[in-house]
């Protein structure tokens, strides 16, 4: 009996070895089939060297150029300047972009602020993919204060080949309760 057992520990122990070393070479080949697949279905082709061996992103259109505008503006009395640092740029489709916009409280008390994006003509809105945005936050200034926020972003090649000119425009509204409330605290204290 305790030959039985310790040939049925033998064997369990080899079968475990072999299924150990059949998935250890699974694990190792891994690496090279999922880059020959990746290569063969045409997903790791993002980022290639070009002729000089630097990268180059190959979701760039260069054959196709696009002028992107920016447009501001404030509501609600808002006691801001807000301004891009640049009126328009030139992009290729797939291209990433970064511009950056200026505001300034020019009040006496601190201001919270919300932007709100909008797109023309409209269809490039479902093209226009923003990375970093400062409309995805509220934005808080003390008097005075000026900060200067990016704005990342890529059209992408889907863009119709009609549209050439992009104009990205944002609304700066004070954000309602913030000011509401200091100015109830205010009322509270002189009262």
């Amino acid at each position: 009996m305790v030959n039985a057992r310790q040939a049925g520990n033998r064997q369990t122990l080899v079968r475990l070895a072999l299924v150990s070393a059949m998935m250890f070479g699974f694990g190792y080949a891994m690496v090279p089939f999922y880059r020959a697949l990746c290569e063969a279905i045409g997903i790791n082709n993002v980022v290639k060297p070009d002729a000089t061996g630097a990268a180059a992103n190959t979701q760039v259109d260069a054959t196709r150029t696009l002028v992107v505008e920016f447009d501001t503006n404030l509501r609600n009395d808002l006691p801001w300047t807000f301004r891009p640092a640049q009126p328009s740029v030139r992009v290729h489709p797939g291209e990433l972009a970064t511009v950056n916009f200026e505001i300034r409280n020019n009040s006496g008390r601190p201001v919270t602020g919300q932007a709100i994006p909008s797109y023309g003509p409209q269809v490039a809105a479902r093209h226009f993919r923003k990375l970093e945005c400062f409309c995805f936050t509220q934005q808080t200034l003390a008097p005075g204060e000026v900060k200067v926020m990016p704005v990342a972003f890529v059209i992408d090649r889907e863009l119709p080949d009609d549209v050439n000119t992009v104009t990205l425009s944002y609304t700066f509204f004070e954000v309602e309760g913030r000011r509401g409330g200091e100015e109830a605290n205010a009322r509270g204290r002189s009262g």
